[in-house]
């Protein structure tokens, strides 16, 4: 393994996310042969590299000395969301078209939003994804405000 696979600088920092998973191979597969990200450590954490970033999946437990009030979970709720990954793209319709055969389940096809074309999918524990491709805001050209936000 090298150094350069792992999320660890030598110097400032660096973003990573972390999943509470039910299955970490099932998630692992999803992360690595469905979205093309390279498994850099398998398992206790399972690391995959997804493009510029890192996803860091283990399954949940109780409190822990570092953490002694937080239990983590996998969502429990799929119509609820709180934070998603957004993985910005070159080709939306081709990832769309890639991914989905490859058992990618999407929850609408591309739409366009103006600023970009946009669509979601769900990883094998309900995490919600955003998969994006920038159009018009490449141009000046902006998303509508949320509904009542004028």
């Amino acid at each position: 393994m090298r150094r350069e696979d792992l999320p660890a600088p030598e110097s400032g920092m660096l973003l990573t996310h972390f999943l509470t998973v039910a299955d970490v191979p099932r998630s692992r597969a999803f992360y690595s042969e469905v979205l093309g990200g390279e498994v850099v450590l398998a398992e206790n954490p399972c690391i995959v590299r997804l493009a510029n970033s890192w996803l860091i999946m283990n399954p949940g437990g109780g409190p822990t000395p570092d953490k002694p009030d937080v239990t983590l979970r996998p969502p429990d709720d799929p119509g609820t969301a709180t934070s998603f990954l957004n993985i910005r793209v070159a080709d939306i319709e081709r990832c769309h078209r890639e991914w989905s055969a490859l058992g990618a389940e999407f929850l609408t096809p591309p739409i366009d939003r103006k600023a970009e074309l946009r669509c979601y999918l769900r990883d094998p524990d309900g995490y919600l994804i955003e998969v994006g491709q920038a159009t018009g805001m490449l141009e000046g050209i902006f998303a509508d405000p949320p509904a009542g936000q004028g």
